[in-house]
């Protein structure tokens, strides 16, 4: 997708990414790939660029003996010529250098690579915080430890007509409810204290009006050592799990006189990660050749079909034209068909599995076999706008002091029969992915919306983890089983949230949803004062036992309900009722994993943490010191003290605590599925930000196909069905598939929110926001913008400066800028920036459709804060 910073590489139009201009087009007149070439410099065969891939045999060899190394490859999306798969042993990444030692990989792809002599390792100076690795990680913090908010309405969009779009995230640190779980990311992930070796860091070159100015100097920051970074080359592609699409714009091909003129046109992908693509001329619209312009603004979407060994550029097919470049709908459906989200309509065939006689009713003998809970007061907390309720709560205080607490959760995998076509389907979809505006489901909406979603006042299937617990949140008894229930309302967040604020004040009946008559306002309203007094006392456990929480800024829209245009934004509250219906997910999911596992030992689904990226992490300790921010990373709760314990609750203290917490998440590793027989050793089962030795994922079937196989295997494990007939290298293949599609569902989001915002800025703009700064560089630096949680880099050249300076401070950059008077005969105003200050910044879209670029605003200029949008 368009990229907010990313800036053109000028090169000759056939030059492909990251190679030289020099050595200009291949066999100009020969098609791309064909072995005969009418260039008389080049007769006969053509040289490879490429490297021929290993033999499957010489791979597994390799892999045995340690000779090659294996690993996703990520590139970076600033720097598109560098490439980095994570290293064995934990240390620093593997580097891999352009896109000939890329050997036609892409990113994300599962590849093989053979280390390069040690004379040809990457150069990194001693004190460099490896930013070039960094920049690569999209959002890799683990949902459980970032904050799982949710989308609240705003004040002022109470009174307004349009909706608020509220539910439709997807989970984030508890992994089992809807939240949106990382910051929208505007240009590279970086912490900015190092400028690296000169020539290597064009993205940190401001962008300048005038032609003429200074080039970057060495990095005078920087201590003299230098240590060397595994570099390294990919000989084989294990698996393709990049979708080979892209979206982008068609041009021709500069060289108006070759014969390839002739035959095909250049397809620029908007992702600079994808390669530059030959598509036939027969494939574009048909007056493409003759009016090229009217096309410069037209999104495409292009499929790879092939790339030789002697062809810089690789050969593709358009797959469609999806309209006009910086409009929400063509840019999401380019989103996902780019990360090969399936949202075509079910089939015939899938359909046929739900049932056809509607309304449907719970079979007499499946009542039968169920534990009856339909008269117990049960109701479900969600956002406003949740459809796919997945999860109920009850709680009944019993005569000695205790209570009897229930999480019961929509029993799908009844309606989805195992080896079905409807389970295959669901299978490889493997999640629901979660838009600003849509949602694209995992299941039909038949069972979303009706037969599966806990719908007050209906019968329902459900399956229920039910605990006898102390005040104090000890669990004194446990029972798992297949429940009936009849949810007596459907309360929003803020139902709850008003109900927990006013503990002593009857709700007013006009402001509930309706309520069953079985049940009143006061009962529901007293069930959620007792789960939220025993949720603090789990979440403080909790924390007490070591668990992490990263809590970074997260954006909701407000939308326009007849145009979908967004109309303003504002960031998540996450509020106690929120933290109330997390704690009992946790701790079902908690529940349900030791079961499955004491049960199935080599065949359960469960979920680990892998703990941070060593480097990463003591590279960020070591800043920290020098900016006299002590942090104890010994351990996950360590981490959390420090972040939480450090700071105040000033304004300041706050922004300071948000940039940390934003710098503290990019060391963090995904959460992944696995198959308990596939792991030898039990500390590997281990969830980092949670510190528990076992989790899975059990509360959120309608949108998580994980959590259906971990349904199946209780259901086996509580005698309901026969034991999993599956081996433990099926089962963490199907693991595998849920985490590809998990993190590609998890980038999806993100560019949606990145998309809505930067239509946002444009429709809305400039918009003004106190910012943090994050990292000084010699000409610029990074800030996180406080109001909208987006990361953006200001680069001095763009500001009415008179001078700049850049200088250490002791070990801190530091910035300082003379800004020009407005009045000729005042004083020029002199300004400081450093990490951790304070500035004002506008932000304010640019010609480039969805570019937007963020200005300082000189000291002492007033707010305009009439020309604020809703927020």
């Amino acid at each position: 997708m368009n990229h907010p910073d990313y800036k053109l590489n000028l090169r000759p139009q056939g030059t492909p990414r990251g190679m030289s201009s020099v050595a200009g087009l291949h066999g100009v007149g020969a098609s791309p790939g064909d072995k005969k070439s009418k260039n008389k410099s080049m007769r006969g065969k053509k040289k490879s660029i490429f490297e021929t891939y290993m033999s499957k045999e010489d791979v597994s060899e390799g892999l045995k003996r340690g000779t090659l190394i294996q690993g996703v490859l990520r590139i970076n999306p600033k720097k598109f010529h560098e490439a980095f798969i994570p290293s064995p042993d934990g240390d620093r990444d593997i580097f891999i250098d352009g896109v000939v030692a890329r050997n036609r990989a892409l990113n994300g792809d599962l590849v093989v690579v053979k280390l390069l002599p040690e004379d040809q390792w990457k150069a990194v100076k001693a004190e460099s915080n490896d930013r070039e690795t960094e920049a690569t990680y999209e959002a890799d913090v683990s949902e459980e430890c970032c904050g799982h908010h949710l989308l609240q309405q705003s004040p002022k969009a109470c009174n307004s007509p349009d909706v608020v779009i509220e539910a439709q995230f997807d989970d984030s640190d508890s992994e089992d409810r809807h939240g949106n779980t990382s910051v929208l990311v505007d240009g590279v992930k970086k912490l900015s204290l190092l400028t690296p070796d000169k020539g290597k860091e064009d993205s940190s070159a401001p962008v300048t009006k005038d032609e003429n100015t200074t080039p970057m100097s060495q990095d005078t920051r920087a201590l003299p050592e230098k240590s060397l970074q595994k570099s390294a080359k990919v000989v084989y592609i294990l698996e393709r799990k990049h979708s080979r699409a892209a979206t982008g714009i068609l041009k021709l091909l500069a060289d108006k006189n070759s014969d390839l003129f002739k035959k095909y046109a250049l397809f620029s992908p908007s992702d600079h990660r994808v390669p530059r693509i030959y598509v036939p001329l027969k494939d574009c619209p048909q007056d493409f050749m003759t009016r090229p312009k009217d096309y410069a603004n037209t999104l495409f979407i292009c499929r790879i079909i092939d790339w030789k060994e002697d062809c810089n550029f690789a050969l593709g097919q358009l797959a469609k034209s999806l309209g006009q470049a910086g409009e929400i709908e063509p840019e999401t459906e380019g989103i996902l068909t780019e990360y090969g989200v399936d949202f075509s309509d079910f089939s015939a065939e899938v359909l046929e599995c739900l049932p056809q006689s509607l309304p449907w009713t719970i079979p007499p003998d499946e009542l039968g076999k169920r534990r009856d809970l339909r008269k117990d007061c049960i109701f479900t907390i969600d956002p406003s706008t949740a459809r796919d309720l997945d999860d109920a709560l009850s709680c009944r205080p019993l005569s000695d002091g205790t209570f009897e607490v229930g999480v019961h959760i929509a029993d799908v995998s009844y309606f989805v029969p195992e080896g079905s076509s409807l389970d295959k389907v669901a299978a490889e979809r493997a999640t629901s992915v979660y838009l600003v505006q849509k949602v694209v489901p995992m299941l039909p909406r038949l069972l979303c919306e009706e037969l599966c979603s806990l719908n007050p006042m209906t019968d329902k299937l459900t399956f229920s983890v039910i605990w006898k617990l102390t005040p104090e949140g000890k669990i004194l008894e446990e029972w798992f089983g297949r429940t009936v229930i009849r949810s007596c309302t459907k309360l929003s967040y803020d139902h709850a949230q008003s109900m927990i604020e006013n503990p002593t004040e009857k709700v007013p009946e006009e402001e509930l949803p309706p309520i069953s008559p079985e049940h009143s306002s006061k009962e529901v309203q007293q069930a959620v004062l007792n789960l939220h007094s025993i949720a603090k006392q789990l979440r403080q456990q909790r924390f007490v036992d070591g668990a992490l929480r990263l809590d970074q800024l997260k954006l909701a829209f407000t939308l326009d309900h007849e145009t979908g245009m967004p109309q303003g934004c504002h960031i998540y509250e996450y509020r106690d009722s929120n933290k109330l219906v997390e704690e009992f997910m946790l701790l079902a999911n908690m529940a349900v994993a030791h079961k499955i596992f004491r049960t199935f030992p080599e065949q359960a689904l469960l979920r680990r943490h892998p703990p941070p990226q060593t480097k990463m992490l003591s590279d960020l300790v070591e800043f920290c010191d020098q900016m006299g921010l002590p942090m104890d990373v010994s351990s996950a709760g360590a981490l959390n003290k420090s972040l939480t314990k450090t700071f105040g609750d000033d304004k300041y203290s706050l922004a300071r605590k948000e940039v940390l917490t934003n710098m503290y998440s990019r060391p963090m590793q995904m959460a992944l599925y696995f198959c308990s027989g596939m792991l030898q050793d039990q500390a590997q089962f281990r969830h980092y930000a949670l510190n528990v030795p076992l989790y899975t994922h059990f509360t959120s079937p309608i949108r998580r196909f994980a959590d259906v196989i971990v349904h199946r295997l209780l259901a086996a494990a509580l005698g309901y069905s026969e034991q999993p007939d599956v081996e433990p290298d099926t089962l963490q293949k199907q693991a595998d598939h849920c985490n590809d599609r998990r993190m590609a569902s998890k980038r999806v989001q993100e560019l949606s929110i990145g998309l809505f915002f930067a239509v946002l800025v444009k429709e809305s703009g400039p918009l003004e926001s106190e910012a943090m700064v994050m990292g000084v560089l010699n000409q610029a630096f990074d800030v996180l913008v406080l109001r909208f949680g987006v990361q953006k880099r200001i680069y001095c050249n763009a500001l009415a400066l008179r001078s700049y300076h850049f200088q250490k401070v002791g070990k801190k950059p530091e910035l300082t800028l003379l800004w020009e008077p407005d009045d000729l005969e005042e004083e020029p105003t002199q300004q400081v920036i450093t990490i951790f200050s304070l500035v004002d910044v506008v932000l304010q879209a640019e010609a480039t459709a969805l570019k937007y670029s963020a200005i300082l605003k000189r000291p002492g200029l007033e707010k305009e804060s009439d020309e604020e949008p809703e927020d």
